[in-house]
């Protein structure tokens, strides 16, 4: 199907539109690059999507005063003859950070977990709306839908019991957390790593509102590709002091996370199913059947020697 950019303000500059096939969003995503040689990302949805996408974008406005090289937000509307809304943003030049950090030293790799765990931390400190619902509430309900759509699915992994146990014998950790803005889907994938060495944040097309440290539940992408960058990321969002009561919340989230990516690979086919089933055998040994809350990965501030 032919689109239509013509709808866009500056578009008539554009010299060059290549289409971007990356990563699980619905969004048609495209690098362009005018003819002054300044390069944009555009994100086109359905026009159904758009108050969903209105939202992402001036959910990104705060964090451009913040110290985070990320996709910027442009410009926002519709275009395609009305049948799209589109996001422009800032391109982010680079390559994947799963492919760049197993290429690193581990000084390297830890350097950039520390920054992650640094972006992360300011990303949070975007207050969630006062009408926010409560969070043990809202997290409890996602609890019982994970453990009723695993139970329903025809694909069981070994020592499941000793993960969900965990996760019903945790769940008063979440009474009185505290709410904030969230990226949705922190972790290596949606990670850059310039030419100049420097980490960006793209992808905040899953952002939410919820307890901070529940941004943690996908830490597992990142300790499979390099546990010297997931350590760096606690240890630089807690400034090294990472307490106690984080652990026992981190490893209840993916716990949960893992629990629900299961039901969902499966209309993706075998190969993304063994896919997950493979990393949540990963996070049981981490977690030696969840008879301990720290991974076996992590390394402390005081162990660390690079």
């Amino acid at each position: 199907m032919t689109v239509s950019f013509n709808d866009i303000g500056g578009s008539h500059n554009w010299d060059i539109i290549e289409p971007v096939n990356k990563g699980w969003s619905d969004d048609k995503k495209y690098h362009i690059i005018t003819k002054e040689g300044r390069e944009l990302l555009l994100r086109l949805s359905d026009i159904s999507q758009y108050e969903k996408k209105k939202r992402e974008f001036e959910c990104l406005r705060p964090l451009m005063d913040m110290d985070i090289l990320f996709t910027q937000p442009i410009d926002f509307g519709i275009c395609n003859k009305g049948q799209s809304v589109y996001s422009l943003l800032t391109w982010i030049d680079g390559e994947d950070a799963e492919i760049i950090l197993p290429k690193l030293d581990d000084k390297e790799q830890y350097m950039l977990g520390l920054k992650a765990g640094m972006y992360l931390k300011q990303i949070h400190s975007v207050p969630a709306p006062q009408s926010q619902p409560n969070w043990a509430e809202r997290f409890n309900r996602k609890i019982e839908r994970n453990i009723g759509n695993y139970n329903a699915c025809s694909i069981h992994f070994q020592n499941d019991d000793k993960l969900i146990d965990y996760i019903e014998q945790n769940r008063s950790l979440l009474i009185n957390r505290p709410q904030s803005f969230q990226h949705g889907d922190y972790h290596v994938g949606n990670m850059i790593i310039t030419p100049k060495g420097e980490l960006g944040i793209i992808d905040f097309n899953r952002m939410d509102y919820g307890d901070p440290w529940e941004e943690f539940n996908r830490i597992t992408w990142c300790a499979e590709i390099s546990p010297m960058f997931a350590s760096g990321y606690i240890n630089g969002y807690f400034d090294g002091n990472s307490p106690d009561l984080f652990f026992r919340l981190m490893a209840l989230y993916i716990a949960s996370n893992q629990l629900s990516s299961i039901p969902w690979s499966v209309p993706f086919g075998e190969e993304e199913v063994n896919t997950m089933l493979k990393q949540v055998q990963s996070v049981l040994k981490w977690y030696d059947d969840f008879s301990t809350y720290i991974p076996n990965w992590y390394l402390k501030l005081d162990k660390i020697s690079l």
